[in-house]
């Protein structure tokens, strides 16, 4: 089957997460993908860990860049600068991560390489966008969860402010940048013209702060931290069983009149209290301990077969193992292996888009630093084993 972008090739100079990850999808999407990687050292995260596999390659770079051709250039010499501006000529995106300004002091920024493309579609990834106060700080998603409100909203109620497990302002930035590429790619097509592209982490947190930021403005009250619950539905948290946490999702109050016949009390959906959802967010701390009372009597699993078979959504407190090795994600394909030229077969967590026509793939492993150097720059550019030895020589590449 055809991919959906195989015509397109993007050029990524981006490192760590946000950047790679946005780039990585465009590449899950058929798009030919090229690393640019400083000479010697590469991505940052080819060096994070533990965990590496037994070839010594970081799990941490494997998560975000399969998919990918790496290309070894130094940006600091003239030579490198120019290679890349031939690359720039055949391109049709590329994305960058460096601090706002670092890429026009190499002369490399979108107004001096729309010139060489007029087509080029530049996105550039920062902390906090071109514009603003803190345009030239350096962007961080931890520094961006807490200065982004995110940390406020999460964690035990009275509690301390936590980040969450993973690094989500970043693949949440990726995710918008990719977005924004293939608009732009639209509208290219409709009239030739590419354009730049600015994301910022501080921006994608704020716009995914949803129906929380949505609730201040409209009320003017600060969020405060309900941990595991939820400040505008109950019951919506998770209650402990006889074996294992629960977590319980009653969204309105047929489920909830379910829920309470189920438990031996139908009583309760007729109760004042509790009968609407704004009346059970209301008495929370009188429902929540008859609820938790009734669902100690069984385990997780239990109430799991017999509440999803009343209707009422609920499900598991897995681990991440047990998540990966759910019946769900083996149906969906969720975990794949991909042959690693060092380390061998490589698991990954696969493409969450599901095309019927244009399925997403993984189809090249995670490069090995400058793995592709050479074939770039003689197949795609037109370089001769000459030109390429003499760049070597230089230090370029």
């Amino acid at each position: 089957m055809t991919a959906a972008l195989d015509d397109i090739t993007v050029l990524d100079l981006s490192r760590v997460l946000a950047g790679p990850y946005a780039t990585m999808l465009l590449g899950d999407l058929g798009a030919r993908v090229v690393k640019v990687e400083q000479p010697g050292r590469g991505d940052d995260t080819r060096h994070w860990g533990p965990p590496f596999t037994a070839s010594g390659e970081s799990a941490y770079f494997l998560c975000a860049n399969r998919n990918k051709e790496s290309v070894t250039l130094n940006l600091k010499s003239a030579e490198g600068r120019a290679v890349l501006r031939d690359m720039v000529r055949r391109a049709d995106v590329l994305v960058e991560n460096f601090k706002v300004g670092s890429m026009a002091a190499l002369g490399l920024d979108y107004a001096a390489l729309r010139p060489e493309n007029p087509g080029l579609i530049y996105c550039s990834i920062t902390g906090y966008g071109q514009t603003g106060p803190y345009a030239e700080r350096p962007g961080y998603d931890v520094v961006i969860e807490a200065q982004g409100g995110l940390m406020s909203i999460t964690g035990p109620a009275g509690g301390e402010p936590y980040k969450v497990g993973v690094a989500v302002v970043d693949i949440t930035a990726g995710m918008q940048a990719v977005m924004a590429i293939l608009a732009a790619l639209h509208h290219r097509d409709r009239t030739g013209a590419g354009q730049a592209i600015d994301i910022a982490l501080f921006d994608t947190q704020l716009g995914w702060l949803a129906n929380v930021a949505s609730a201040y403005l409209v009320s003017g009250q600060t969020p405060q931290r309900y941990g595991n619950a939820h400040p505008s539905i109950v019951p919506y948290q998770t209650v402990p069983t006889a074996g294992g946490l629960l977590m319980l999702a009653v969204g309105n109050d047929d489920q909830f009149a379910r829920l309470c016949a189920l438990l031996g009390h139908p009583g309760w959906a007729a109760d004042p209290r509790f009968a609407t959802n704004r009346a059970r967010v209301s008495h929370r701390a009188v429902l929540l301990p008859l609820l938790e009372a009734e669902f100690r009597r069984r385990s997780a699993a239990a109430w799991t077969e017999t509440l999803l078979a009343a209707g009422i959504p609920c499900g598991p407190v897995n681990d991440v193992a047990t998540a990966l090795s759910d019946p769900q994600a083996e149906a969906r394909a969720m975990v794949q292996t991909v042959l690693h030229p060092v380390t061998g077969s490589v698991p990954q967590v696969g493409p969450v888009p599901k095309l019927g026509e244009t399925p997403a793939r993984i189809h090249l492993p995670p490069p090995l630093l400058g793995e592709h150097t050479e074939a770039v720059l003689a197949e795609w550019l037109g370089y001769s084993d000459e030109q390429i030895a003499g760049l070597r020589a230089a230090g370029a590449i």
